[in-house]
Parts: C-alpha cells; sequence; structure tokens
C-alpha cells in the first residue's frame, strides 16, 4: 500500500464499474446540459467487542484529486508556522510530494499514502440475483473476513452520494459480529486490485475519530459513527467520547 508507481493518465472510454452520461435538456426556457456517471453502491457498520471495524485502503480517486491540488499549489515556503512533531508529521503525510514536471520520473508524484482512506466496508451493487443483504454478506466476507448471515445484518437506511456526479444509492447496514464470526484476515480480492487492510477503532474514541480532519474518512463513516453514538451507545452504555 505504501508503494505506487508507473502512472499514465488516459481517457476512459470504456468501464465494467462507472458508466459515463452527458445530459442535454431544458429547464424554465433554458438549455442546459450535465455530465454524469451511473454506479451504485453500499455501506456496512460493524461493533465487535466494542470495536468499530473499518477499511483502510488506497484509493485512486482520492489520490489523483490530491495529485491534482498539488499541481495548482505555489512552492511552499521553507520557514513553517511552529506546531507540534505529531501534527507537523500528520502535514506532511497530507501534503506529499510535489508531483513531477512532464517528463520527470513518476518517483516524484505524491506518496501511495496521499490516497489511502478510511471507509465502511462497502462493494458494488452488481449481481442482480442476490438481495442486498447477501451481496453485502460476501463484501463482508472478503473484505472484512467476518462470515455474517445475511438474517444478521439490520437495514439502517438508504441515502444518496455523490448527487453532483454519480447520484448512487446507497444502503447501510449494521451487524454485531464476535471472533466466532471471523473466519480469515480478510483483505478484499487480490485479483480485482485490492489491498485492504481491517483497522479496529475502539468505540470511546469513535466520535474524536469522525471528527478528526487529519483523519481522511467518507461520509459514510462520520454518518454510520454518528448513528451508533445516537442509537446504541445507550443501550449498551457505551462512550463514544463526545
Amino acid at each position: 500500500m505504501e508503494e505506487i508507481n508507473n502512472f499514465e493518465v488516459v481517457p476512459c472510454t470504456e468501464s465494467d464499474y462507472l458508466k459515463p452520461f452527458r445530459v442535454h435538456y431544458n429547464q424554465n426556457g433554458t438549455k442546459k446540459s450535465w455530465d454524469f456517471i451511473i454506479t451504485d453502491s453500499w455501506g456496512l457498520l460493524f461493533s465487535p467487542s466494542h470495536v468499530m471495524l473499518l477499511s483502510s485502503l488506497a484509493l485512486l480517486a482520492v489520490y489523483m484529486c490530491e495529485w491534482e491540488k498539488a499541481k495548482t499549489q505555489p512552492p511552499q515556503s521553507a520557514e513553517k508556522p511552529e506546531e507540534g512533531a505529531a501534527e507537523a508529521a500528520a502535514a506532511e503525510a497530507q501534503e506529499g510530494q510535489q508531483p513531477a514536471p512532464e517528463g520527470d520520473s513518476s518517483s516524484q508524484w505524491p506518496p501511495a499514502s496521499a490516497g489511502v482512506t478510511y471507509e465502511l466496508c462497502a462493494g458494488l451493487v452488481d449481481k442482480p440475483d442476490l438481495s442486498l443483504e447477501e451481496i453485502a454478506r460476501q463484501e463482508v466476507l472478503e473484505e472484512c473476513g467476518y462470515d455474517v448471515p445475511a438474517s444478521k445484518l439490520k437495514r439502517i437506511t438508504s441515502y444518496r452520494s455523490g448527487v453532483g456526479v454519480t447520484g448512487a444509492k446507497q444502503t447501510m447496514f449494521y451487524a454485531e459480529v464476535s471472533d466466532d464470526n471471523c473466519v480469515s484476515a480478510g483483505g478484499g480480492e487480490p485479483r480485482e486490485g485490492e489491498l485492504i487492510e481491517v483497522v479496529k477503532v475502539p468505540l470511546h474514541e469513535a466520535m474524536t475519530f469522525a471528527y478528526n480532519e487529519r483523519i481522511p474518512k467518507t461520509m459514510g463513516v462520520i454518518f454510520s459513527f454518528i448513528w451508533f453514538h445516537n442509537n446504541m451507545s445507550p443501550k449498551y452504555k457505551i462512550s463514544t467520547n463526545v
């Protein structure tokens, strides 16, 4: 996960995962157009032994956004304002290296850590013969290594994400698991290029984790932690450190 190289940015003309479109339409008598992508996915939340389970992986879309941002930033001054050692290290990890001028070695691209993001166990809804619960069960086993019966998945809600570009509908589930459910180390499917690390967040640190802007995470993580704090913490009398 720490090494990334040999990048080549090319147009995306076809994909098994994304379907790009451009729509032309009239709105209140004004001609308009909009570009969008059709995709579909879902999210999942765990709470085993008072621990939240998340996936940590290098997301190329996040990495390329950091690369694009770095291209437009002016050179940094050699002098930096005083800050603590931990904060400085986190800032350097986030900033990464400046991208290479055209023709330079790809080693000057930001480090792979610039794309590492925490998210819920998730996957594409691409199996029409299976229910959302069965698809979720398969992804949980593949990514996190827990074998959870579909009947044990509690549906929380569905919501739209990326509404300006994808309009994807995500369905969030909740499951409580124990060591008895753990049958493998997880890590995703190598044949699909997945390289996933299972991360455990203690519940008493959940809300601090959710609101820490230095920790890159999806909105689904924040929403699910808030949901747990409001709905499950009182039941188990667990402090989520708010």
